[in-house]
């Protein structure tokens, strides 16, 4: 049990991952999460008013299956297989963090500041996280044909071009975010 509780090395997790990307490439499957947002519209019956969401949403029924399977494997191991929560933070950081007002730093995976209850209750927490945050993350998967997961995993192993520059597009503006965009919101 020891050995499941201790952060597993990068090579576990990648040879696990090119397996399962082998079997879908196997099988002519793509993989992706940022899709099955417009399955679920079409479930519920979004492409009676909207010729996007219209479309077989049968045949991605194994891909809500790859969600539901990441949201209890994550409960799973963030409550039963975790030994410690902490993450393992360069320390520079943790005191970069600590003077922009983030106090959890180094001691939650998500920061108390920006994901605690308090966040509901100031207006300005509320229009970061949900209202800007679900435009620009919804919007910029769906005009960048994936997301990061989709586009990084599925994308570069079938070689396409367009992920390579979606991934540099990525890497560009989470840096852009991080050392220009986070201090002055912050």
């Amino acid at each position: 049990m020891e050995a499941i509780l201790q952060p597993w090395p990068w090579y576990v997790s990648g040879l696990l991952i090119t397996a399962v990307m082998a079997i879908l490439l196997f099988l002519g499957r793509n993989f992706g999460m940022s899709a099955n947002l417009r399955t679920m519209c079409s479930v519920f019956g979004a492409g009676k008013s909207c010729d996007f969401f219209s479309f077989d949403w049968k045949a991605q029924r194994w891909n809500l299956l790859v969600v539901l399977g990441s949201v209890i494997g994550g409960f799973l191991a963030a409550h039963y297989l975790s030994a410690d929560n902490s993450p393992d933070i360069n320390s520079d950081v943790v005191t970069q963090l600590n003077s922009l007002g983030f106090a959890s730093a180094g001691e939650t995976y998500l920061p108390i500041e920006l994901f605690g209850n308090a966040v509901f209750s100031s207006p300005k927490g509320l229009l970061l996280l949900l209202l800007a945050g679900g435009i620009l993350v919804g919007f910029g998967s769906r005009y960048a044909g994936g997301c990061t997961s989709g586009h990084a995993i599925s994308g570069l192993t079938n070689l396409q071009l367009p992920s390579l520059i979606a991934i540099i597009g990525f890497f560009v503006g989470g840096l852009i975010m991080v050392h220009l965009l986070f201090p002055l919101l912050f």
